[in-house]
């Protein structure tokens, strides 16, 4: 057996050594990849990619340039992430506490964004969390999800609202000719 990973690494990307990065994945130039990470088969992430701290990946999922996945987002395989989109993860975000004393990690109790199978999330999303976007599902360019997304649903807007259907390739769903 060889001690060579069977993944790729670009200079400049930061690895936690606890991190696991699947066979054929690819982290590019400026990712930065927590401790705990879990990144499933064939991911890759791209330039400036932050996966948070126990963040779980499936295989084949694409994080793309900038974007922001933080723990404990939870991506089943397939999933893709457009460039600069945003996984949040507390529910009162504030630097200080009510009495003006920092915030520490212990002030806060993250929560998680979760994609289902083959979800996909548009450049520059917001998905605040908790939320599901549900299998299959397309978040559009831009759109704010403040709520669950069904299976398969097409949602655009701030906050996003469900504009249709899409099928598994992406292709918005239209009713058949003869109206079923």
């Amino acid at each position: 057996m060889s001690d060579t990973p069977s993944y790729r690494v670009a200079p400049g990307a930061d690895i936690s050594e606890d991190a696991t990065i699947g066979d054929g994945s690819s982290v590019w130039h400026l990712a930065q990849v927590r401790e705990g990470a879990r990144l499933g088969t064939g991911c890759v992430i791209g330039r400036g990619a932050y996966i948070g701290s126990g963040v779980q990946m499936g295989d084949g999922c694409k994080v793309q340039n900038y974007a922001l996945v933080y723990e404990p987002a939870v991506l089943a395989d397939g999933v893709f992430d457009g460039p600069a989109a945003v996984f949040t993860n507390d529910h009162f975000p504030r630097a200080v506490n009510p009495d003006l004393s920092p915030k520490s990690a212990s002030d806060c109790e993250p929560v998680g964004v979760t994609c289902e199978t083959g979800a996909s999330i548009g450049a520059r999303a917001v998905c605040v969390a908790p939320v599901t976007i549900g299998a299959w599902a397309m978040v559009a360019a831009g759109a704010t999800v403040v709520k669950d997304v069904p299976p398969h649903a097409l949602v655009a807007g701030v906050p996003a609202r469900r504009l249709g259907w899409v099928g598994r390739s992406g292709e918005k769903l239209v009713p058949a000719s003869d109206g079923t």
